[in-house]
């Protein structure tokens, strides 16, 4: 018995194989943005320092909600409530109490990202990191860099058959990079992301911040192959 070429895993001569890999990539604009918000506070005993850390927190998220719909992410991570020993004597004698909580907001609008982000690094005892631009996982971009990497396999793999005197013939399988067991491509460490802090005094005033987004790279790659005619050689 035999097989169609088009299903046996190797071209024939009558009926040779091209294998190729389509790549694109794209730089666009950011659709979200996310920052951090760390709320710190310390007393002498456990009471004041959890009084003063509510209330810190209560007024860090009661500003946060004030933007409305451009906050589209809002959540509380990490809480944590440290005693801070004495350094000398034998005795285990507690200096103080540190408090903190974990704020993660995420963000749509970009001109409120800048005001709010000044007002909340002008709260009492409060530090802000990021911003990190990103796209939302259903971006459109996305789906535009697949299609050009699959064209960008077709025209690679015409190009190769005309090399040839042949002509390409029929798609025998379109697979993602990674569907194959090959290694996917990793961007950079810190590819897409900028950071920056702040730490408010009581007496400072907000810093004017005009925070320009990052614009996000989106990669796609396929591997593709085609049968094509017998080639002229």
């Amino acid at each position: 018995m035999t097989q169609d070429a088009s299903h046996q895993p190797y071209g024939t001569p009558e009926v040779p194989r091209v294998a190729v890999r389509g790549e694109a990539r794209l730089e666009v604009d950011p659709e979200i943005a996310r920052i951090g918000i760390t709320v710190s506070a310390r007393g002498t005993d456990r009471r004041t320092a959890l009084e003063d850390l509510t209330r810190r927190n209560n007024t860090a998220l009661d500003l946060i909600k004030s933007y409305g719909d451009p906050v589209e992410k809002l959540e509380t991570g990490a809480f944590s409530i440290t005693p801070e020993l004495t350094r000398h004597g034998r005795a285990e004698r507690i200096r103080a109490y540190h408090g903190r909580v974990h704020i993660t907001a995420e963000l749509s609008d970009f001109t409120t990202l800048g005001e709010l982000t000044t007002r909340l690094a002008d709260l009492e005892l409060t530090q802000v990191d990021g911003p990190w631009w990103a796209l939302r996982p259903t971006s459109p971009a996305h789906g535009q860099a697949r299609r050009q990497a699959v064209l960008e396999a077709v025209q690679r793999a015409r190009e190769y058959a005309e090399a040839l005197g042949a002509n390409l013939a029929a798609l025998v399988e379109l697979a993602d990079l990674g569907a194959e067991n090959a290694a996917p491509f990793t961007p950079a460490p810190g590819a897409g992301m900028r950071t920056m802090a702040f730490s408010a005094t009581e007496d400072a005033g907000p810093p004017p911040l005009d925070l320009e987004p990052q614009r996000q790279t989106v990669y796609a790659q396929v591997n593709a192959r085609f049968t094509m005619t017998p080639p002229q050689l």
